[in-house]
């Protein structure tokens, strides 16, 4: 009889980091059903709703992000940080893990941390093309680090990199037969073709900005367009001309995600890890904009890790009221280009990457 195992996992922050967690989560209760897990995650971010949805516990540290540019929140940084580092030493000298998965976000490092103090091992799922400084220091301790790009070797240790791919939501891996199904449920024209464009958990003003602006090559346009604008703009954006537009479908958060992507003939969305895994493994030609306002510019690199390939297209935040929807037009009319993109995005996909993450912090608690 195998000894029941403990594991904690922790990350949050953004859809980026959640979902890759919870699917984590999802794999390994699949391979070990007696195992207990424990989420920690920040006060008041989205993981506090989304793990409990998908059935499991979690615990709140209150921290919070250094901002970049000056703020009075930054103030309470420090007082913050060590709240939640002395909570997390009480918390996994609690639980007792046998292995930490940290995902990445505000709550993973102090988790992390005082796990590797204590002597318990860790598993980090780096979900970018490009280290955050946090990463970095704790994969000098890390047992393993699952990454999804090539050339990783220049942030962490050769020996401990597994090439596993960013774990994704599992509905999304089954696509086949639903489009009939996801314009309905979206309530769209059935003989147009269908822009979809995601800003992201949060919401991402440049493509909320360049939508709204967009009116004037919308209003007579032969598309369908999904404009998931975040729940932080929706009262912003809920009334102005391009979301009145009859086939302009407005929505703050996608919960049937598997639909959306059903729906798509061209996908409009930032760079973030988590997005390029799912855009990788439905295989739709992509707009990609990366946000400037992420650590190291990360979001450009994971674009540029797919443009060098032919793999997706680039809009640069700065043009985007110009470019961004005359790419995905251009993209919509060239049938040729359409299927190049496509073909070319779908072998970077991993879809059994959950599994293997899963599998890997088993192995650590095995030896």
């Amino acid at each position: 009889m195998q000894n029941k195992i403990k594991i904690m996992i922790t990350g949050g922050g953004t859809g980026g980091h959640v979902f890759p967690a919870i699917a984590i989560a999802d794999a390994i209760k699949r391979l070990r059903p007696d195992a207990e897990l424990l989420f920690v995650g920040a006060e008041g971010r989205m993981e506090m709703e989304r793990v409990p949805k998908a059935g499991y516990p979690i615990v709140g540290l209150n921290i919070a992000g250094f901002q970049r540019s000056f703020s009075l929140k930054n103030l309470s940084f420090p007082f913050k940080l060590l709240s939640s580092l002395r909570k997390a030493r009480r918390l996994v000298a609690e639980f007792n893990p046998n292995v930490v998965i940290g995902t990445g976000g505000y709550a993973s490092g102090p988790v992390m941390r005082a796990a590797q103090r204590a002597g318990i091992p860790t598993l980090i799922q780096e979900q970018n093309s490009y280290a955050g400084v946090t990463n970095k220091l704790l994969g000098k301790k890390a047992q393993a680090i699952c990454v999804a790009y090539d050339h990783m070797e220049q942030f962490f240790d050769k020996g401990k990199l597994h090439y596993t791919g960013n774990p994704v939501r599992a509905d999304i891996l089954q696509l086949e037969g639903k489009r009939a199904e996801a314009l309905a449920y979206y309530g769209l024209d059935t003989t147009r073709k269908t822009i979809v464009v995601i800003g992201g958990s949060l919401g991402a003003r440049t493509l909320n900005v360049a939508l709204a602006k967009g009116y004037d090559l919308l209003k007579n346009s032969p598309v369908n367009v999904i404009w998931q604008c975040g729940k932080y703009y929706e009262l912003q954006y809920k009334n102005c001309e391009t979301a009145a537009l009859e086939h302009v479908k407005l929505m703050g958060f996608i919960d049937r995600m598997d639909l959306l992507y059903a729906a798509a003939d061209v996908v409009v969305s930032r760079a973030g890890a988590l997005t390029i895994s799912e855009l990788c493994l439905v295989g739709k030609p992509a707009v990609l904009v990366p946000s400037p306002n992420v650590a190291e510019d990360h979001q450009t690199k994971n674009a540029l890790a797919l443009v060098e390939k032919g793999a997706a297209r680039l809009v640069s935040d700065a043009d985007a009221v110009a470019k961004m929807l005359p790419e995905a037009f251009m993209i919509l009319e060239n049938e040729a280009l359409a299927f190049s993109l496509g073909e070319s995005i779908r072998p970077m996909g991993r879809p059994n990457a959950a599994n293997v993450i899963a599998s890997e912090a088993l192995n650590i608690v095995n030896h």
